[in-house]
Protein backbone atom coordinates (compact mmCIF):
# COMPACT_ATOMS: atom_id res chain seq x y z
CA UNK A 1 0.00 0.00 0.00
CA UNK A 2 0.97 3.38 -0.88
CA UNK A 3 2.59 5.74 2.34
CA UNK A 4 0.06 8.60 2.56
CA UNK A 5 1.37 11.58 1.61
CA UNK A 6 0.46 13.66 4.64
CA UNK A 7 2.77 11.42 6.75
CA UNK A 8 5.65 12.56 4.66
CA UNK A 9 7.09 15.86 5.40
CA UNK A 10 10.31 16.93 3.52
CA UNK A 11 12.72 19.27 6.51
CA UNK A 12 15.67 19.80 3.99
CA UNK A 13 15.12 20.69 0.44
CA UNK A 14 17.93 19.48 -2.50
CA UNK A 15 18.34 17.06 -5.15
CA UNK A 16 19.80 13.87 -3.38
CA UNK A 17 23.24 13.50 -2.84
CA UNK A 18 25.02 11.61 -5.78
CA UNK A 19 28.00 10.71 -4.70
CA UNK A 20 26.03 9.18 -1.22
CA UNK A 21 26.49 5.02 -1.31
CA UNK A 22 23.13 4.50 0.25
CA UNK A 23 19.99 5.78 1.60
CA UNK A 24 20.44 6.26 5.51
CA UNK A 25 17.48 5.78 8.34
CA UNK A 26 17.69 6.76 11.81
CA UNK A 27 16.26 4.09 13.55
CA UNK A 28 14.73 6.87 16.86
CA UNK A 29 11.33 6.27 17.16
CA UNK A 30 10.44 3.64 15.53
CA UNK A 31 12.38 0.69 16.74
CA UNK A 32 11.02 -1.88 14.43
CA UNK A 33 11.90 -3.55 10.98
CA UNK A 34 8.29 -4.33 10.32
CA UNK A 35 5.25 -2.31 9.63
CA UNK A 36 7.20 0.80 9.94
CA UNK A 37 6.69 4.02 7.51
CA UNK A 38 9.64 5.23 7.57
CA UNK A 39 11.85 2.24 6.55
CA UNK A 40 9.61 1.15 3.93
CA UNK A 41 9.94 5.22 2.46
CA UNK A 42 13.44 4.52 2.44
CA UNK A 43 13.28 1.17 0.82
CA UNK A 44 11.51 2.59 -2.03
CA UNK A 45 14.04 5.49 -2.31
CA UNK A 46 16.96 3.21 -1.90
CA UNK A 47 15.65 0.81 -4.77
CA UNK A 48 14.47 3.94 -7.24
CA UNK A 49 18.24 5.47 -6.32
CA UNK A 50 20.27 2.12 -7.00
CA UNK A 51 21.63 1.47 -3.41
CA UNK A 52 21.55 0.00 -0.59
CA UNK A 53 19.54 1.28 2.92
CA UNK A 54 21.72 1.58 6.14
CA UNK A 55 19.44 2.31 9.47
CA UNK A 56 21.41 3.66 12.26
CA UNK A 57 20.95 4.00 15.72
CA UNK A 58 22.55 6.17 18.69
CA UNK A 59 22.30 4.95 22.44
CA UNK A 60 23.71 7.48 25.15
CA UNK A 61 24.18 6.90 28.74
CA UNK A 62 25.27 8.30 31.72
CA UNK A 63 24.89 11.79 32.12
CA UNK A 64 24.40 12.42 28.67
CA UNK A 65 22.04 9.11 28.22
CA UNK A 66 17.98 9.93 27.28
CA UNK A 67 16.44 11.60 30.50
CA UNK A 68 15.32 9.49 33.61
CA UNK A 69 16.24 6.76 31.66
CA UNK A 70 17.62 3.75 34.25
CA UNK A 71 18.61 0.18 32.96
CA UNK A 72 14.86 -1.20 33.26
CA UNK A 73 14.03 1.06 30.10
CA UNK A 74 17.17 0.29 28.56
CA UNK A 75 16.94 -3.19 29.00
CA UNK A 76 13.61 -3.35 27.09
CA UNK A 77 15.04 -1.14 24.37
CA UNK A 78 17.96 -3.23 23.71
CA UNK A 79 15.99 -6.14 23.53
CA UNK A 80 13.92 -4.58 21.02
CA UNK A 81 16.46 -3.27 19.21
CA UNK A 82 18.24 -7.24 18.98
CA UNK A 83 15.23 -7.93 17.85
CA UNK A 84 14.77 -5.27 15.14
CA UNK A 85 18.70 -5.67 13.97
CA UNK A 86 18.30 -9.62 12.88
CA UNK A 87 15.14 -9.12 10.97
CA UNK A 88 16.59 -6.01 9.22
CA UNK A 89 19.65 -8.30 8.64
CA UNK A 90 16.96 -10.71 6.76
CA UNK A 91 15.68 -7.98 4.91
CA UNK A 92 19.26 -6.77 3.40
CA UNK A 93 18.92 -3.97 5.28
CA UNK A 94 22.32 -2.05 6.93
CA UNK A 95 22.68 -1.61 10.81
CA UNK A 96 25.05 0.37 12.39
CA UNK A 97 24.35 1.01 16.15
CA UNK A 98 27.15 3.54 18.08
CA UNK A 99 28.02 5.52 21.31
CA UNK A 100 26.21 8.65 20.52
CA UNK A 101 23.47 10.77 20.12
CA UNK A 102 20.83 10.73 17.50
CA UNK A 103 21.71 13.70 15.52
CA UNK A 104 25.42 12.80 16.17
CA UNK A 105 25.19 9.67 14.56
CA UNK A 106 23.10 11.02 11.78
CA UNK A 107 24.68 13.57 11.09
CA UNK A 108 27.97 11.91 10.49
CA UNK A 109 26.79 8.90 8.10
CA UNK A 110 24.69 11.33 6.14
CA UNK A 111 27.96 12.50 4.97
CA UNK A 112 28.11 9.87 2.75
CA UNK A 113 23.93 8.77 1.60
CA UNK A 114 22.31 9.97 -1.04
CA UNK A 115 19.10 10.95 1.52
CA UNK A 116 18.29 10.93 5.13
CA UNK A 117 15.04 9.52 5.85
CA UNK A 118 13.52 10.42 9.78
CA UNK A 119 10.73 8.81 11.84
CA UNK A 120 8.80 10.77 14.11
CA UNK A 121 8.62 11.83 18.17
CA UNK A 122 6.85 14.63 19.30
CA UNK A 123 9.01 15.28 22.62
CA UNK A 124 11.38 18.10 23.25
CA UNK A 125 14.27 16.26 23.14
CA UNK A 126 13.12 14.15 19.84
CA UNK A 127 12.32 18.06 18.53
CA UNK A 128 15.78 19.09 19.19
CA UNK A 129 17.22 16.36 17.62
CA UNK A 130 15.35 16.97 14.31
CA UNK A 131 16.92 20.37 14.47
CA UNK A 132 20.08 19.54 15.16
CA UNK A 133 19.96 17.65 12.20
CA UNK A 134 18.49 20.13 9.89
CA UNK A 135 20.89 22.68 10.62
CA UNK A 136 24.04 20.33 9.98
CA UNK A 137 23.15 17.74 6.80
CA UNK A 138 23.66 18.96 3.51
CA UNK A 139 21.73 16.76 1.68
CA UNK A 140 18.04 15.87 1.35
CA UNK A 141 15.58 15.08 4.90
CA UNK A 142 12.29 13.52 4.58
CA UNK A 143 11.09 12.52 7.84
CA UNK A 144 7.76 10.20 7.99
CA UNK A 145 5.18 9.47 10.81
CA UNK A 146 4.67 6.15 12.03
CA UNK A 147 3.93 6.57 15.58
CA UNK A 148 0.56 7.92 15.54
CA UNK A 149 -3.19 7.41 13.35
CA UNK A 150 -3.70 10.60 12.32
CA UNK A 151 -0.71 12.32 12.08
CA UNK A 152 -1.04 15.34 14.60
CA UNK A 153 -1.31 18.51 12.47
CA UNK A 154 -3.72 16.72 10.46
CA UNK A 155 -6.27 15.68 13.48
CA UNK A 156 -6.03 19.42 14.83
CA UNK A 157 -3.71 22.88 14.12
CA UNK A 158 -4.44 23.44 17.81
CA UNK A 159 -3.97 22.29 21.72
CA UNK A 160 -6.98 20.55 22.27
CA UNK A 161 -9.01 21.21 25.02
CA UNK A 162 -10.16 17.67 25.93
CA UNK A 163 -11.17 13.79 24.32
CA UNK A 164 -14.37 15.63 23.01
CA UNK A 165 -13.10 18.33 21.02
CA UNK A 166 -10.10 15.77 19.26
CA UNK A 167 -12.71 12.72 18.87
CA UNK A 168 -14.80 14.10 16.34
CA UNK A 169 -11.38 15.13 14.12
CA UNK A 170 -9.79 11.89 14.27
CA UNK A 171 -13.11 9.86 13.55
CA UNK A 172 -13.82 11.49 10.75
CA UNK A 173 -10.10 11.06 9.29
CA UNK A 174 -8.47 7.29 11.10
CA UNK A 175 -10.01 5.50 8.15
CA UNK A 176 -7.78 6.92 5.79
CA UNK A 177 -4.71 6.44 7.79
CA UNK A 178 -5.86 2.74 9.01
CA UNK A 179 -4.43 0.60 5.89
CA UNK A 180 -2.13 -2.69 5.87
CA UNK A 181 1.79 -1.77 5.13
CA UNK A 182 2.99 -3.59 2.49
CA UNK A 183 6.68 -4.68 3.25
CA UNK A 184 9.33 -3.39 0.58
CA UNK A 185 11.45 -5.82 -1.47
CA UNK A 186 15.23 -4.63 -1.09
CA UNK A 187 16.40 -4.56 -4.63
CA UNK A 188 20.00 -3.66 -3.30
CA UNK A 189 21.11 -5.36 -0.25
CA UNK A 190 23.88 -3.70 2.09
CA UNK A 191 25.98 -6.68 3.15
CA UNK A 192 29.01 -5.11 0.63
CA UNK A 193 29.00 -1.94 2.82
CA UNK A 194 31.55 -1.80 5.21
CA UNK A 195 30.33 1.09 7.59
CA UNK A 196 31.36 0.51 11.46
CA UNK A 197 29.52 -0.38 14.54
CA UNK A 198 30.66 0.36 17.45
CA UNK A 199 27.99 -2.04 19.33
CA UNK A 200 26.71 -5.74 18.83
CA UNK A 201 23.23 -5.75 20.01
CA UNK A 202 23.07 -9.42 19.61
CA UNK A 203 23.60 -9.98 23.29
CA UNK A 204 21.64 -7.14 24.67
CA UNK A 205 22.53 -8.70 28.64
CA UNK A 206 26.12 -7.78 27.72
CA UNK A 207 25.76 -4.26 25.92
CA UNK A 208 23.39 -3.29 29.44
CA UNK A 209 26.53 -4.94 31.77
CA UNK A 210 28.64 -2.59 29.76
CA UNK A 211 26.69 0.89 30.00
CA UNK A 212 26.93 3.34 32.48
CA UNK A 213 23.61 3.74 34.36
CA UNK A 214 21.24 4.22 37.18
CA UNK A 215 20.76 0.45 38.10
CA UNK A 216 18.81 0.65 41.10
CA UNK A 217 15.60 0.20 39.31
CA UNK A 218 16.45 -3.03 37.75
CA UNK A 219 15.13 -4.36 34.28
CA UNK A 220 11.91 -6.72 35.01
CA UNK A 221 11.03 -10.64 33.73
CA UNK A 222 7.38 -9.74 32.94
CA UNK A 223 8.18 -7.40 29.42
CA UNK A 224 10.16 -8.76 26.88
CA UNK A 225 11.01 -6.31 24.57
CA UNK A 226 11.19 -6.58 20.61
CA UNK A 227 8.53 -6.59 17.39
CA UNK A 228 7.80 -10.14 17.76
CA UNK A 229 6.98 -10.22 21.19
CA UNK A 230 4.73 -7.29 20.95
CA UNK A 231 2.96 -9.52 18.53
CA UNK A 232 3.01 -12.12 20.17
CA UNK A 233 1.13 -11.29 23.16
CA UNK A 234 -0.85 -8.96 20.44
CA UNK A 235 -2.13 -12.45 18.85
CA UNK A 236 -2.59 -14.36 22.08
CA UNK A 237 -4.86 -11.03 23.26
CA UNK A 238 -7.13 -10.72 20.91
CA UNK A 239 -7.38 -14.68 20.76
CA UNK A 240 -8.43 -14.87 24.29
CA UNK A 241 -8.77 -11.46 26.90
CA UNK A 242 -9.61 -9.00 24.37
CA UNK A 243 -13.43 -10.52 24.22
CA UNK A 244 -15.02 -8.74 27.06
CA UNK A 245 -13.20 -5.48 27.16
CA UNK A 246 -15.47 -3.10 26.68
CA UNK A 247 -16.97 -4.58 30.09
CA UNK A 248 -13.72 -4.83 31.96
CA UNK A 249 -11.40 -2.75 30.91
CA UNK A 250 -11.83 -0.56 34.17
CA UNK A 251 -11.41 -4.18 36.10
CA UNK A 252 -7.30 -4.42 37.00
CA UNK A 253 -7.88 -8.20 38.40
CA UNK A 254 -9.68 -8.73 35.24
CA UNK A 255 -6.66 -8.92 32.58
CA UNK A 256 -8.24 -7.58 30.23
CA UNK A 257 -5.67 -5.04 29.43
CA UNK A 258 -3.68 -5.43 26.45
CA UNK A 259 0.14 -4.50 27.81
CA UNK A 260 0.70 -2.65 24.43
CA UNK A 261 1.87 0.56 26.21
CA UNK A 262 5.45 -0.31 26.71
CA UNK A 263 5.38 -1.62 22.98
CA UNK A 264 4.06 1.27 21.97
CA UNK A 265 6.21 3.74 23.66
CA UNK A 266 9.73 2.25 22.39
CA UNK A 267 7.99 2.18 18.40
CA UNK A 268 8.18 -1.46 19.12
CA UNK A 269 4.64 -2.01 17.59
CA UNK A 270 2.87 0.26 15.38
CA UNK A 271 -0.75 1.64 16.21
CA UNK A 272 -1.60 1.22 13.01
CA UNK A 273 -0.85 -2.53 13.31
CA UNK A 274 -2.24 -3.08 16.49
CA UNK A 275 -5.84 -1.51 15.05
CA UNK A 276 -5.95 -3.90 12.10
CA UNK A 277 -5.73 -6.20 14.22
CA UNK A 278 -8.58 -5.27 16.71
CA UNK A 279 -11.27 -4.16 14.17
CA UNK A 280 -10.74 -8.22 12.44
CA UNK A 281 -10.53 -9.63 16.23
CA UNK A 282 -12.68 -12.41 16.55
CA UNK A 283 -13.93 -13.00 19.43
CA UNK A 284 -14.63 -10.02 20.47
CA UNK A 285 -17.50 -7.88 20.57
CA UNK A 286 -18.18 -3.96 18.40
CA UNK A 287 -18.39 -2.51 22.06
CA UNK A 288 -14.74 -4.08 22.64
CA UNK A 289 -13.17 -2.83 18.97
CA UNK A 290 -14.70 0.55 19.64
CA UNK A 291 -13.80 1.12 23.55
CA UNK A 292 -10.35 -0.27 22.57
CA UNK A 293 -9.69 2.06 19.39
CA UNK A 294 -11.16 5.22 21.22
CA UNK A 295 -8.40 4.15 23.69
CA UNK A 296 -5.47 3.49 21.28
CA UNK A 297 -6.24 6.47 19.21
CA UNK A 298 -8.21 8.98 21.17
CA UNK A 299 -6.43 9.03 24.02
CA UNK A 300 -2.87 8.47 22.78
CA UNK A 301 -3.33 11.34 20.29
CA UNK A 302 -4.65 13.51 22.64
CA UNK A 303 -1.29 13.16 24.56
CA UNK A 304 0.67 13.38 21.27
CA UNK A 305 -1.85 16.55 20.86
CA UNK A 306 -0.85 17.72 24.39
CA UNK A 307 3.11 17.47 24.41
CA UNK A 308 3.19 18.57 20.56
CA UNK A 309 1.73 21.97 21.24
CA UNK A 310 2.23 22.86 24.77
CA UNK A 311 5.89 24.40 25.72
CA UNK A 312 7.14 22.91 28.62
CA UNK A 313 4.52 20.02 28.81
CA UNK A 314 6.74 18.32 32.29
CA UNK A 315 6.37 21.85 34.63
CA UNK A 316 3.63 22.76 36.63
CA UNK A 317 3.49 26.38 35.51
CA UNK A 318 2.55 25.37 32.03
CA UNK A 319 1.34 22.06 31.66
CA UNK A 320 -1.99 22.68 33.49
CA UNK A 321 -5.24 25.16 32.32
CA UNK A 322 -4.91 27.76 34.17
CA UNK A 323 -8.02 27.39 36.10
CA UNK A 324 -6.86 24.02 37.78
CA UNK A 325 -3.70 26.10 38.64
CA UNK A 326 -6.12 28.83 40.12
CA UNK A 327 -8.08 26.45 42.52
CA UNK A 328 -4.90 24.32 43.86
CA UNK A 329 -3.19 27.39 44.90
CA UNK A 330 -6.46 28.40 46.72
CA UNK A 331 -6.44 25.28 48.38
CA UNK A 332 -2.85 25.28 48.95
CA UNK A 333 -2.58 25.71 52.47
CA UNK A 334 -5.63 23.44 53.75
CA UNK A 335 -4.54 20.69 56.59
CA UNK A 336 -3.60 17.37 55.25
CA UNK A 337 -4.53 14.56 57.29
CA UNK A 338 -1.84 12.55 55.78
CA UNK A 339 1.53 13.20 54.59
CA UNK A 340 4.55 11.24 53.41
CA UNK A 341 7.80 11.58 51.81
CA UNK A 342 8.56 10.78 48.29
CA UNK A 343 10.82 8.02 49.92
CA UNK A 344 7.73 6.58 51.54
CA UNK A 345 5.93 6.81 48.60
CA UNK A 346 7.98 5.08 46.46
CA UNK A 347 8.74 2.34 48.83
CA UNK A 348 4.54 2.15 49.27
CA UNK A 349 4.41 2.80 53.10
CA UNK A 350 1.52 4.59 53.25
CA UNK A 351 -1.64 3.69 55.29
CA UNK A 352 -3.56 2.64 51.77
CA UNK A 353 -2.75 -1.15 51.21
CA UNK A 354 -4.62 -1.33 47.55
CA UNK A 355 -2.33 2.07 47.13
CA UNK A 356 0.71 0.51 48.61
CA UNK A 357 0.03 -2.54 46.28
CA UNK A 358 -0.43 -0.35 42.97
CA UNK A 359 2.83 0.95 43.88
CA UNK A 360 4.90 -2.44 44.50
CA UNK A 361 3.30 -3.50 40.88
CA UNK A 362 4.88 -0.83 39.52
CA UNK A 363 7.99 -0.60 41.58
CA UNK A 364 8.26 -4.15 40.43
CA UNK A 365 6.56 -5.18 37.40
CA UNK A 366 6.95 -1.62 35.50
CA UNK A 367 3.27 -1.97 35.11
CA UNK A 368 0.21 -0.32 36.62
CA UNK A 369 -3.63 -0.72 35.33
CA UNK A 370 -4.94 2.67 33.93
CA UNK A 371 -7.90 2.50 36.02
CA UNK A 372 -5.42 2.56 39.38
CA UNK A 373 -2.92 4.84 37.65
CA UNK A 374 -5.35 7.82 38.21
CA UNK A 375 -6.08 6.70 41.89
CA UNK A 376 -2.53 6.42 42.37
CA UNK A 377 -1.88 9.96 41.02
CA UNK A 378 -4.64 11.73 42.89
CA UNK A 379 -3.40 10.41 46.26
CA UNK A 380 -0.23 11.79 45.71
CA UNK A 381 -1.64 15.62 45.34
CA UNK A 382 -4.03 14.42 48.40
CA UNK A 383 -0.41 13.83 50.40
CA UNK A 384 1.88 15.68 49.30
CA UNK A 385 2.86 19.36 51.10
CA UNK A 386 1.31 21.70 47.70
CA UNK A 387 0.43 20.99 44.23
CA UNK A 388 3.56 21.52 42.59
CA UNK A 389 5.39 19.14 44.78
CA UNK A 390 3.14 16.69 43.89
CA UNK A 391 3.12 17.43 40.47
CA UNK A 392 7.21 16.85 40.18
CA UNK A 393 6.77 13.72 42.58
CA UNK A 394 3.90 12.23 40.28
CA UNK A 395 6.11 12.60 37.22
CA UNK A 396 9.87 11.73 39.06
CA UNK A 397 7.78 8.38 40.11
CA UNK A 398 6.02 7.77 36.85
CA UNK A 399 9.10 8.07 34.75
CA UNK A 400 11.46 6.13 37.27
CA UNK A 401 9.54 2.89 37.58
CA UNK A 402 7.34 3.08 34.86
CA UNK A 403 8.43 1.32 31.45
CA UNK A 404 6.34 3.59 29.19
CA UNK A 405 7.42 6.29 31.45
CA UNK A 406 8.36 9.65 29.81
CA UNK A 407 6.43 9.31 27.09
CA UNK A 408 3.64 11.70 25.76
CA UNK A 409 0.99 9.82 27.50
CA UNK A 410 2.96 9.64 30.82
CA UNK A 411 3.10 13.62 30.91
CA UNK A 412 -0.12 13.88 30.41
CA UNK A 413 -1.53 11.55 32.33
CA UNK A 414 0.25 12.98 35.26
CA UNK A 415 -1.16 16.67 34.26
CA UNK A 416 -5.02 15.25 33.82
CA UNK A 417 -4.53 14.24 37.46
CA UNK A 418 -3.70 18.04 38.56
CA UNK A 419 -6.85 18.90 35.92
CA UNK A 420 -5.91 18.77 32.35
CA UNK A 421 -8.26 18.06 29.62
CA UNK A 422 -11.16 18.24 32.65
CA UNK A 423 -13.60 20.28 33.65
CA UNK A 424 -14.21 22.25 36.88
CA UNK A 425 -15.95 19.59 39.51
CA UNK A 426 -17.67 20.50 43.16
CA UNK A 427 -15.33 22.15 45.43
CA UNK A 428 -13.38 20.51 48.39
CA UNK A 429 -10.37 20.70 50.29
CA UNK A 430 -6.66 20.51 48.81
CA UNK A 431 -8.01 19.61 45.41
CA UNK A 432 -10.84 23.01 45.14
CA UNK A 433 -12.39 22.22 42.13
CA UNK A 434 -10.00 19.66 40.74
CA UNK A 435 -11.63 16.35 40.53
CA UNK A 436 -10.98 14.36 43.35
CA UNK A 437 -10.63 10.77 43.85
CA UNK A 438 -11.63 8.41 47.23
CA UNK A 439 -11.11 5.03 48.35
CA UNK A 440 -14.58 4.81 47.10
CA UNK A 441 -13.34 4.15 43.64
CA UNK A 442 -11.84 1.27 44.19
CA UNK A 443 -15.16 -0.80 44.78
CA UNK A 444 -15.38 -0.37 41.25
CA UNK A 445 -13.32 -3.31 40.90
CA UNK A 446 -12.20 -6.56 43.07
CA UNK A 447 -10.13 -4.74 45.18
CA UNK A 448 -9.43 -8.02 47.21
CA UNK A 449 -8.34 -9.98 44.13
CA UNK A 450 -5.96 -7.48 42.63
CA UNK A 451 -3.94 -7.38 46.29
CA UNK A 452 -3.85 -11.15 45.15
CA UNK A 453 -2.51 -10.19 41.66
CA UNK A 454 -0.05 -8.31 42.75
CA UNK A 455 1.64 -10.38 45.29
CA UNK A 456 1.41 -13.18 42.42
CA UNK A 457 3.17 -10.56 39.73
CA UNK A 458 5.60 -9.34 42.16
CA UNK A 459 6.60 -13.02 43.27
CA UNK A 460 7.40 -14.04 39.61
CA UNK A 461 9.82 -11.10 39.72
CA UNK A 462 12.01 -12.75 42.74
Amino acid sequence: MAIPSQRLRVLAEGAPNADGGYVLYLLQQANRADFNPALEFAIEEANRLGCPVVACFGLLDGKSGFPEANARHYAFLLQGLADCRERLSKRGVGFVMRKASPAEIAIDLAKDAKLLVLDRGYLAIQKRWYAEITEAVETRIVQVEGDVVVPVEAASGKHEYAARTLRPKLHKLWDDYLEPLQARTVKHKADGLTLKSEIDVSNPDKVLAGMSLDTSVAPVKRFTGGHTEAKRRLKAYLAGPFAGYGADRNKPEADAASHMSPYLHFGQISPVEIALAVREAKPGSQEDRQTYLEELIVRRELAMNHVFYTEGYDRYETALPDWAKKTLAEQAGDARPHQYSEAQLAAGETHEPYWNAAMREMRETGYMHNQLRMYWGKKILEWSPSPEEAFARTLRLNNRYFLDGRDANSFTNVAWVFGLHDRPWQRRKIFGTVRYQSENSLKKFDAKAYLKTVETLCAAEG
